[in-house]
Protein backbone atom coordinates (compact mmCIF):
# COMPACT_ATOMS: atom_id res chain seq x y z
CA UNK A 1 0.00 0.00 0.00
CA UNK A 2 1.26 3.46 -0.83
CA UNK A 3 2.68 5.51 1.78
CA UNK A 4 -0.40 8.01 2.70
CA UNK A 5 0.31 11.86 2.98
CA UNK A 6 -1.78 15.01 2.91
CA UNK A 7 0.75 17.01 0.48
CA UNK A 8 3.40 15.34 -2.02
CA UNK A 9 5.46 18.47 -3.68
CA UNK A 10 6.66 17.21 -6.73
CA UNK A 11 10.52 19.93 -7.00
CA UNK A 12 12.58 21.00 -4.15
CA UNK A 13 13.60 24.38 -6.24
CA UNK A 14 12.71 27.63 -4.53
CA UNK A 15 8.56 27.26 -4.89
CA UNK A 16 8.22 23.62 -4.23
CA UNK A 17 10.46 23.71 -0.32
CA UNK A 18 8.71 26.87 0.58
CA UNK A 19 5.33 25.10 -0.40
CA UNK A 20 6.36 22.12 1.67
CA UNK A 21 7.19 24.40 4.49
CA UNK A 22 4.34 26.25 4.83
CA UNK A 23 2.22 22.99 4.71
CA UNK A 24 3.73 21.81 7.36
CA UNK A 25 3.65 24.84 9.22
CA UNK A 26 -0.03 24.45 8.80
CA UNK A 27 -0.55 20.97 9.60
CA UNK A 28 -0.45 18.59 6.99
CA UNK A 29 1.60 15.80 6.82
CA UNK A 30 4.25 16.62 4.10
CA UNK A 31 7.03 15.29 1.38
CA UNK A 32 8.88 16.55 -0.96
CA UNK A 33 10.30 14.25 -4.14
CA UNK A 34 13.78 15.87 -5.89
CA UNK A 35 15.89 13.73 -8.23
CA UNK A 36 18.79 16.25 -8.03
CA UNK A 37 19.39 19.23 -5.30
CA UNK A 38 16.98 20.90 -2.76
CA UNK A 39 17.52 24.27 -3.93
CA UNK A 40 16.69 23.67 -7.70
CA UNK A 41 18.13 25.55 -10.37
CA UNK A 42 18.11 28.95 -8.23
CA UNK A 43 19.84 27.80 -5.11
CA UNK A 44 22.40 25.36 -7.53
CA UNK A 45 22.83 26.92 -10.61
CA UNK A 46 21.15 30.24 -10.87
CA UNK A 47 20.41 33.08 -8.23
CA UNK A 48 22.58 32.51 -6.15
CA UNK A 49 25.97 31.19 -7.49
CA UNK A 50 25.86 33.80 -10.32
CA UNK A 51 25.52 36.67 -7.74
CA UNK A 52 28.37 35.41 -6.05
CA UNK A 53 30.66 35.17 -9.30
CA UNK A 54 28.98 38.95 -9.57
CA UNK A 55 30.12 39.83 -6.35
CA UNK A 56 33.78 38.84 -7.11
CA UNK A 57 33.76 40.63 -10.57
CA UNK A 58 32.73 43.72 -8.76
CA UNK A 59 35.31 43.49 -6.05
CA UNK A 60 37.93 43.05 -9.05
CA UNK A 61 36.05 45.98 -10.70
CA UNK A 62 36.71 47.67 -7.72
CA UNK A 63 40.26 46.87 -7.10
CA UNK A 64 41.28 47.81 -10.82
CA UNK A 65 39.65 50.97 -9.80
CA UNK A 66 41.62 51.56 -5.96
CA UNK A 67 42.76 54.97 -7.09
CA UNK A 68 39.94 56.76 -7.43
CA UNK A 69 38.94 55.88 -3.60
CA UNK A 70 42.36 57.08 -2.80
CA UNK A 71 44.14 53.95 -2.24
CA UNK A 72 46.32 51.41 -4.43
CA UNK A 73 46.50 48.34 -5.46
CA UNK A 74 49.11 46.69 -7.05
CA UNK A 75 49.76 43.60 -9.13
CA UNK A 76 45.88 42.99 -9.87
CA UNK A 77 44.79 39.97 -11.21
CA UNK A 78 42.31 37.29 -9.83
CA UNK A 79 42.13 32.85 -10.03
CA UNK A 80 39.50 31.83 -11.96
CA UNK A 81 38.91 28.23 -10.23
CA UNK A 82 39.02 30.04 -6.86
CA UNK A 83 36.18 32.38 -8.08
CA UNK A 84 33.94 29.10 -8.96
CA UNK A 85 35.08 27.27 -5.85
CA UNK A 86 33.61 29.88 -4.19
CA UNK A 87 30.60 30.32 -5.97
CA UNK A 88 29.91 26.91 -5.50
CA UNK A 89 31.18 26.90 -1.92
CA UNK A 90 27.89 29.34 -1.15
CA UNK A 91 25.36 27.26 -3.16
CA UNK A 92 26.62 24.01 -1.38
CA UNK A 93 26.31 25.81 2.01
CA UNK A 94 22.73 26.66 1.33
CA UNK A 95 21.94 23.54 -0.54
CA UNK A 96 22.67 22.30 3.00
CA UNK A 97 20.51 24.79 4.70
CA UNK A 98 17.53 23.93 2.32
CA UNK A 99 17.64 20.24 4.03
CA UNK A 100 17.71 21.22 7.58
CA UNK A 101 15.11 23.86 7.09
CA UNK A 102 12.73 20.87 5.70
CA UNK A 103 14.23 18.48 8.59
CA UNK A 104 13.41 21.00 11.05
CA UNK A 105 10.01 21.23 9.68
CA UNK A 106 9.22 17.44 9.74
CA UNK A 107 9.15 17.45 5.91
CA UNK A 108 10.19 14.20 4.37
CA UNK A 109 12.24 14.02 1.31
CA UNK A 110 11.69 11.40 -0.94
CA UNK A 111 14.77 11.25 -3.56
CA UNK A 112 14.09 10.30 -7.07
CA UNK A 113 12.23 11.44 -10.26
CA UNK A 114 8.23 11.36 -9.60
CA UNK A 115 5.88 10.35 -12.58
CA UNK A 116 1.64 11.12 -11.94
CA UNK A 117 0.21 7.24 -13.01
CA UNK A 118 -3.22 8.26 -11.74
CA UNK A 119 -4.52 11.17 -9.44
CA UNK A 120 -4.13 11.35 -5.77
CA UNK A 121 -0.94 8.86 -7.09
CA UNK A 122 3.00 9.74 -7.12
CA UNK A 123 5.34 6.87 -8.37
CA UNK A 124 8.48 7.99 -7.65
CA UNK A 125 11.93 5.90 -9.27
CA UNK A 126 15.77 6.22 -9.31
CA UNK A 127 16.88 9.35 -10.96
CA UNK A 128 17.92 7.61 -14.46
CA UNK A 129 21.16 9.82 -15.16
CA UNK A 130 24.33 8.85 -13.17
CA UNK A 131 24.42 12.86 -12.85
CA UNK A 132 21.22 13.28 -11.36
CA UNK A 133 22.75 12.93 -7.92
CA UNK A 134 22.10 15.67 -4.94
CA UNK A 135 25.07 18.09 -4.61
CA UNK A 136 25.79 17.16 -1.40
CA UNK A 137 24.89 13.60 1.14
CA UNK A 138 20.87 13.43 1.24
CA UNK A 139 19.43 15.08 4.25
CA UNK A 140 18.95 12.17 7.26
CA UNK A 141 15.53 10.27 6.95
CA UNK A 142 15.71 10.80 2.79
CA UNK A 143 13.27 8.33 1.63
CA UNK A 144 13.72 5.92 -1.05
CA UNK A 145 12.04 5.74 -4.46
CA UNK A 146 8.47 3.90 -4.61
CA UNK A 147 4.80 4.49 -4.80
CA UNK A 148 3.49 7.66 -2.38
CA UNK A 149 -0.17 8.89 -2.03
CA UNK A 150 -1.20 12.34 -1.48
CA UNK A 151 -4.61 13.94 -1.20
CA UNK A 152 -3.04 17.07 -3.08
CA UNK A 153 -0.25 17.06 -4.79
CA UNK A 154 1.93 20.08 -6.01
CA UNK A 155 4.22 20.07 -9.08
CA UNK A 156 6.53 22.32 -8.78
CA UNK A 157 9.44 21.05 -11.32
CA UNK A 158 11.09 24.49 -12.33
CA UNK A 159 12.39 24.99 -15.47
CA UNK A 160 15.40 24.79 -18.10
CA UNK A 161 17.26 26.25 -20.61
CA UNK A 162 15.54 26.83 -24.08
CA UNK A 163 17.38 25.59 -26.94
CA UNK A 164 17.22 26.71 -30.46
CA UNK A 165 17.57 24.29 -33.19
CA UNK A 166 20.87 24.14 -35.23
CA UNK A 167 22.75 25.81 -31.98
CA UNK A 168 22.04 22.95 -29.09
CA UNK A 169 24.68 23.68 -26.85
CA UNK A 170 27.44 21.28 -26.29
CA UNK A 171 29.18 22.03 -22.89
CA UNK A 172 32.25 22.91 -24.65
CA UNK A 173 32.37 25.67 -26.87
CA UNK A 174 28.28 26.57 -26.74
CA UNK A 175 27.03 27.31 -23.29
CA UNK A 176 24.11 26.85 -21.03
CA UNK A 177 24.41 29.30 -17.87
CA UNK A 178 25.20 25.84 -16.36
CA UNK A 179 28.67 25.64 -17.93
CA UNK A 180 29.13 29.55 -18.12
CA UNK A 181 28.40 29.46 -14.57
CA UNK A 182 32.00 27.18 -14.15
CA UNK A 183 34.41 28.17 -16.75
CA UNK A 184 37.55 25.67 -16.24
CA UNK A 185 39.85 29.24 -17.70
CA UNK A 186 38.37 32.52 -18.16
CA UNK A 187 37.88 33.00 -21.96
CA UNK A 188 39.45 35.74 -24.05
CA UNK A 189 36.04 36.50 -25.60
CA UNK A 190 32.25 35.83 -25.42
CA UNK A 191 29.18 35.73 -27.79
CA UNK A 192 26.03 35.85 -25.93
CA UNK A 193 23.03 35.20 -27.49
CA UNK A 194 20.23 36.71 -25.74
CA UNK A 195 19.56 40.19 -23.30
CA UNK A 196 17.33 38.85 -21.07
CA UNK A 197 18.67 38.92 -17.19
CA UNK A 198 20.63 36.11 -17.54
CA UNK A 199 22.03 36.78 -21.01
CA UNK A 200 22.96 40.47 -19.59
CA UNK A 201 24.29 38.96 -15.96
CA UNK A 202 26.53 37.08 -17.67
CA UNK A 203 28.07 39.39 -20.15
CA UNK A 204 28.91 41.78 -17.61
CA UNK A 205 30.73 39.24 -15.45
CA UNK A 206 32.94 38.09 -18.26
CA UNK A 207 33.58 41.92 -19.67
CA UNK A 208 34.41 42.61 -15.83
CA UNK A 209 36.61 39.83 -16.02
CA UNK A 210 38.64 40.86 -19.12
CA UNK A 211 36.65 39.19 -21.94
CA UNK A 212 35.79 40.26 -25.35
CA UNK A 213 32.05 40.17 -25.12
CA UNK A 214 29.34 40.67 -28.03
CA UNK A 215 25.68 40.67 -26.94
CA UNK A 216 23.29 39.82 -29.81
CA UNK A 217 19.37 40.09 -29.08
CA UNK A 218 16.87 39.66 -31.99
CA UNK A 219 14.63 42.31 -30.42
CA UNK A 220 15.14 45.98 -31.18
CA UNK A 221 15.84 46.93 -27.28
CA UNK A 222 18.10 44.87 -24.88
CA UNK A 223 16.55 44.04 -21.80
CA UNK A 224 13.01 43.67 -23.36
CA UNK A 225 11.01 43.61 -20.70
CA UNK A 226 12.55 46.73 -19.13
CA UNK A 227 11.52 50.45 -19.79
CA UNK A 228 12.76 51.67 -22.59
CA UNK A 229 14.03 54.59 -21.34
CA UNK A 230 15.52 52.54 -19.23
CA UNK A 231 17.52 50.09 -21.01
CA UNK A 232 18.60 53.08 -23.17
CA UNK A 233 20.80 53.84 -20.48
CA UNK A 234 21.72 50.29 -19.77
CA UNK A 235 23.02 49.73 -23.49
CA UNK A 236 25.27 53.25 -23.18
CA UNK A 237 26.98 52.00 -20.44
CA UNK A 238 27.62 48.58 -21.45
CA UNK A 239 28.83 50.12 -24.72
CA UNK A 240 31.26 52.35 -22.76
CA UNK A 241 32.65 49.21 -20.51
CA UNK A 242 33.27 47.76 -24.09
CA UNK A 243 30.22 45.38 -24.61
CA UNK A 244 29.69 45.26 -28.51
CA UNK A 245 25.73 45.51 -28.65
CA UNK A 246 23.75 43.95 -31.70
CA UNK A 247 20.10 44.18 -31.70
CA UNK A 248 17.05 43.09 -34.29
CA UNK A 249 19.12 40.29 -35.41
CA UNK A 250 19.59 36.54 -34.71
CA UNK A 251 22.12 34.07 -35.09
CA UNK A 252 21.64 31.91 -38.14
CA UNK A 253 24.23 29.69 -38.46
CA UNK A 254 27.49 28.70 -35.89
CA UNK A 255 30.37 26.92 -37.28
CA UNK A 256 32.89 25.14 -34.08
CA UNK A 257 36.12 25.48 -34.41
CA UNK A 258 38.85 23.10 -32.26
CA UNK A 259 38.51 26.37 -29.40
CA UNK A 260 36.30 28.99 -30.98
CA UNK A 261 32.81 29.19 -32.18
CA UNK A 262 31.80 31.47 -35.78
CA UNK A 263 28.50 32.36 -35.33
CA UNK A 264 26.70 34.27 -38.67
CA UNK A 265 24.55 37.23 -37.47
CA UNK A 266 21.90 38.55 -39.58
CA UNK A 267 20.43 41.92 -38.84
CA UNK A 268 17.49 41.79 -42.06
CA UNK A 269 20.12 44.08 -43.52
CA UNK A 270 23.20 41.46 -44.21
CA UNK A 271 25.14 39.08 -42.56
CA UNK A 272 28.64 39.44 -40.51
CA UNK A 273 30.12 36.60 -38.69
CA UNK A 274 31.40 36.88 -35.05
CA UNK A 275 34.26 34.54 -34.12
CA UNK A 276 34.55 34.14 -30.17
CA UNK A 277 36.08 31.70 -28.01
CA UNK A 278 32.74 30.76 -25.89
CA UNK A 279 29.19 31.10 -26.79
CA UNK A 280 26.61 31.40 -24.15
CA UNK A 281 23.01 30.54 -25.47
CA UNK A 282 20.68 32.61 -22.93
CA UNK A 283 17.15 32.79 -25.03
CA UNK A 284 15.00 31.83 -22.43
CA UNK A 285 14.19 28.89 -20.41
CA UNK A 286 11.34 26.38 -20.96
CA UNK A 287 9.30 24.48 -17.96
CA UNK A 288 10.02 20.83 -17.19
CA UNK A 289 6.37 19.42 -17.84
CA UNK A 290 7.86 16.40 -19.37
CA UNK A 291 7.73 12.33 -18.24
CA UNK A 292 5.70 13.14 -15.24
CA UNK A 293 2.07 11.70 -16.73
CA UNK A 294 0.34 15.00 -17.27
CA UNK A 295 -0.95 14.19 -20.68
CA UNK A 296 -2.75 10.95 -19.26
CA UNK A 297 -4.32 13.18 -16.78
CA UNK A 298 -5.49 15.64 -19.28
CA UNK A 299 -3.59 18.40 -17.20
CA UNK A 300 -4.90 21.72 -19.43
CA UNK A 301 -1.55 23.27 -20.62
CA UNK A 302 -0.35 26.22 -22.71
CA UNK A 303 2.99 26.74 -24.80
CA UNK A 304 4.63 24.44 -22.32
CA UNK A 305 3.66 25.45 -19.06
CA UNK A 306 0.81 23.95 -16.90
CA UNK A 307 -2.16 26.39 -17.03
CA UNK A 308 -3.44 27.45 -13.50
CA UNK A 309 -6.37 29.30 -11.80
CA UNK A 310 -4.56 31.93 -9.79
CA UNK A 311 -4.36 29.83 -6.81
CA UNK A 312 -2.35 27.24 -8.19
CA UNK A 313 -5.07 24.70 -9.23
CA UNK A 314 -4.96 22.99 -12.51
CA UNK A 315 -8.01 21.50 -14.36
CA UNK A 316 -7.57 18.25 -12.32
CA UNK A 317 -8.99 18.61 -8.71
CA UNK A 318 -6.40 17.85 -6.26
CA UNK A 319 -3.60 18.75 -8.42
CA UNK A 320 -1.86 22.22 -8.29
CA UNK A 321 1.48 23.61 -10.08
CA UNK A 322 3.87 26.43 -9.17
CA UNK A 323 6.94 28.21 -9.98
CA UNK A 324 8.42 28.50 -13.87
CA UNK A 325 6.33 24.82 -14.70
CA UNK A 326 3.33 27.28 -14.03
CA UNK A 327 4.21 30.11 -16.58
CA UNK A 328 5.72 33.46 -16.08
CA UNK A 329 7.32 35.61 -14.82
CA UNK A 330 10.06 32.56 -14.14
CA UNK A 331 11.19 34.36 -11.31
CA UNK A 332 12.10 32.45 -7.76
CA UNK A 333 9.91 34.93 -5.61
CA UNK A 334 7.22 34.39 -7.84
CA UNK A 335 7.50 31.07 -7.36
CA UNK A 336 7.77 31.13 -3.41
CA UNK A 337 4.89 33.49 -3.58
CA UNK A 338 2.88 31.00 -4.99
CA UNK A 339 3.87 27.84 -3.16
CA UNK A 340 2.45 29.89 -0.15
CA UNK A 341 -0.70 31.05 -1.60
CA UNK A 342 -1.62 27.21 -3.14
CA UNK A 343 -1.20 25.90 0.42
CA UNK A 344 -3.14 28.51 2.07
CA UNK A 345 -6.37 27.63 -0.57
CA UNK A 346 -5.60 24.27 0.31
CA UNK A 347 -5.91 24.77 3.97
CA UNK A 348 -8.88 26.64 3.36
CA UNK A 349 -7.66 30.23 4.53
CA UNK A 350 -8.80 33.29 2.91
CA UNK A 351 -6.62 33.63 -0.27
CA UNK A 352 -6.42 36.31 -3.72
CA UNK A 353 -4.07 35.60 -6.95
CA UNK A 354 -0.90 37.39 -7.06
CA UNK A 355 -0.99 39.96 -9.29
CA UNK A 356 1.98 39.64 -11.46
CA UNK A 357 2.40 43.63 -11.89
CA UNK A 358 3.18 43.77 -8.84
CA UNK A 359 6.30 41.31 -9.01
CA UNK A 360 9.68 42.91 -9.15
CA UNK A 361 12.44 42.05 -11.61
CA UNK A 362 16.01 42.94 -10.92
CA UNK A 363 19.08 41.82 -12.88
CA UNK A 364 22.49 41.95 -11.38
CA UNK A 365 24.85 43.32 -13.62
CA UNK A 366 26.66 46.79 -13.44
CA UNK A 367 24.94 48.63 -13.20
CA UNK A 368 22.26 46.84 -11.48
CA UNK A 369 18.44 47.18 -12.69
CA UNK A 370 15.37 46.94 -10.81
CA UNK A 371 11.70 47.44 -11.44
CA UNK A 372 8.12 46.76 -10.80
CA UNK A 373 5.13 47.78 -12.47
CA UNK A 374 4.28 49.45 -15.85
CA UNK A 375 6.69 50.57 -18.23
CA UNK A 376 6.20 53.99 -19.32
CA UNK A 377 5.19 52.42 -22.96
CA UNK A 378 2.30 49.49 -21.40
CA UNK A 379 0.87 52.52 -18.91
CA UNK A 380 -0.01 54.60 -22.16
CA UNK A 381 -1.08 51.50 -23.98
CA UNK A 382 -3.14 50.91 -21.10
CA UNK A 383 -4.88 54.30 -21.18
CA UNK A 384 -3.73 56.13 -18.51
CA UNK A 385 -2.65 59.69 -18.47
CA UNK A 386 0.45 59.77 -16.59
CA UNK A 387 2.95 61.71 -15.18
CA UNK A 388 6.90 60.53 -15.09
CA UNK A 389 9.09 61.48 -12.27
CA UNK A 390 13.19 61.41 -13.00
CA UNK A 391 15.73 61.56 -10.46
CA UNK A 392 19.30 61.38 -11.85
CA UNK A 393 22.02 59.49 -9.36
CA UNK A 394 24.62 62.47 -10.09
CA UNK A 395 22.03 64.68 -7.51
CA UNK A 396 22.52 62.50 -4.79
CA UNK A 397 24.82 62.80 -1.89
CA UNK A 398 25.34 58.98 -1.06
CA UNK A 399 25.59 58.50 -4.78
CA UNK A 400 28.46 60.73 -5.30
CA UNK A 401 30.31 59.81 -2.20
CA UNK A 402 30.27 56.19 -3.49
CA UNK A 403 31.56 56.91 -6.35
CA UNK A 404 28.30 55.65 -8.69
CA UNK A 405 27.06 58.79 -10.00
CA UNK A 406 25.42 57.06 -13.45
CA UNK A 407 21.79 55.79 -12.89
CA UNK A 408 18.29 56.84 -12.90
CA UNK A 409 15.06 56.27 -10.29
CA UNK A 410 12.34 56.51 -12.53
CA UNK A 411 8.48 56.74 -11.50
CA UNK A 412 5.08 56.39 -13.46
CA UNK A 413 1.85 57.70 -11.42
CA UNK A 414 -1.71 57.99 -12.84
CA UNK A 415 -2.34 61.27 -12.94
CA UNK A 416 -6.07 61.10 -12.35
CA UNK A 417 -5.83 58.91 -8.78
CA UNK A 418 -1.97 59.70 -8.05
CA UNK A 419 -1.56 55.87 -7.82
CA UNK A 420 1.78 54.78 -8.79
CA UNK A 421 1.44 52.65 -11.92
CA UNK A 422 5.43 51.25 -11.57
CA UNK A 423 8.91 52.15 -10.72
CA UNK A 424 12.28 51.77 -12.62
CA UNK A 425 15.68 51.88 -11.93
CA UNK A 426 19.55 51.78 -13.15
CA UNK A 427 22.57 52.33 -10.90
CA UNK A 428 23.96 50.95 -7.62
CA UNK A 429 22.59 49.03 -5.35
CA UNK A 430 18.85 49.78 -6.99
CA UNK A 431 18.06 45.90 -6.58
CA UNK A 432 17.91 46.25 -2.52
CA UNK A 433 15.57 49.99 -2.93
CA UNK A 434 12.99 48.68 -4.98
CA UNK A 435 11.50 46.74 -2.52
CA UNK A 436 10.08 50.13 -1.25
CA UNK A 437 8.18 50.66 -4.17
CA UNK A 438 6.64 47.33 -4.47
CA UNK A 439 5.40 47.57 -0.73
CA UNK A 440 3.95 51.22 -1.54
CA UNK A 441 2.11 49.62 -4.91
CA UNK A 442 0.79 46.79 -2.27
CA UNK A 443 -0.39 49.49 -0.05
CA UNK A 444 -2.29 51.26 -2.67
CA UNK A 445 -0.09 54.10 -1.80
CA UNK A 446 -0.30 57.61 -3.93
CA UNK A 447 1.95 60.31 -4.46
CA UNK A 448 0.70 62.30 -1.46
CA UNK A 449 2.19 59.26 1.09
CA UNK A 450 5.28 59.05 -0.56
CA UNK A 451 6.04 62.71 -0.41
CA UNK A 452 5.06 63.00 2.71
CA UNK A 453 7.28 60.18 3.84
CA UNK A 454 11.01 60.83 5.66
CA UNK A 455 13.82 59.36 4.04
CA UNK A 456 16.88 58.90 6.01
CA UNK A 457 19.90 60.76 5.02
CA UNK A 458 22.33 60.40 3.28
CA UNK A 459 21.23 57.20 1.34
CA UNK A 460 20.29 56.06 -2.01
CA UNK A 461 16.60 55.86 -0.89
CA UNK A 462 16.41 59.89 -1.19
CA UNK A 463 16.27 59.33 -5.04
CA UNK A 464 13.05 57.34 -4.56
CA UNK A 465 11.58 59.87 -2.95
CA UNK A 466 13.03 62.73 -4.98
CA UNK A 467 11.91 61.50 -8.15
CA UNK A 468 7.92 60.99 -6.81
CA UNK A 469 8.26 64.59 -6.21
CA UNK A 470 9.95 65.55 -9.39
CA UNK A 471 6.41 63.76 -11.02
CA UNK A 472 4.66 66.33 -9.32
CA UNK A 473 6.91 69.69 -9.67
CA UNK A 474 8.33 69.25 -6.74
CA UNK A 475 11.94 67.80 -6.69
CA UNK A 476 14.49 69.91 -4.61
CA UNK A 477 17.80 68.63 -6.01
CA UNK A 478 17.29 69.20 -9.48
Amino acid sequence: MADQYDIIVIGGGPGGYVAAIRAAQLGFKTAVVEREHLGGICLNWGCIPTKALLRSAEIYHYMEHAKDYGLSAEKIGFDAAAIVQRSRGVSGRLNMGVGGLLKKNKVDVIWGEATLTKPGEVVVAAPKKAAMQPQNPAPRGTLPAGTYAAKHIIVATGARPRVLPGIEPDGKLIWTYFEAMVPPTMPKSVLVMGSGAIGIEFASFYRTMGAEVTVVEVLPQILPVEDAEIAGLARKRFEKQGIKIITGAKVTKVAKGANSVTATIDDGKGTQDITAERMISAVGVVGNVENLGLEKLGVKMDRGTIVTDGLGRTNVPGLYAIGDVAGPPMLAHKAEHEGVICVETIKGLHTHAMDKLKIPGCTYCNPQIASVGLTEAKAKEAGYDIRVGRFPFLGNGKAIALGEPDGLVKTIFDKKTGQLLGAHMIGAEVTELIQGFVIAMNLETTEEELIHAVFPHPTLSEMMHESVMDAYGRAIHI
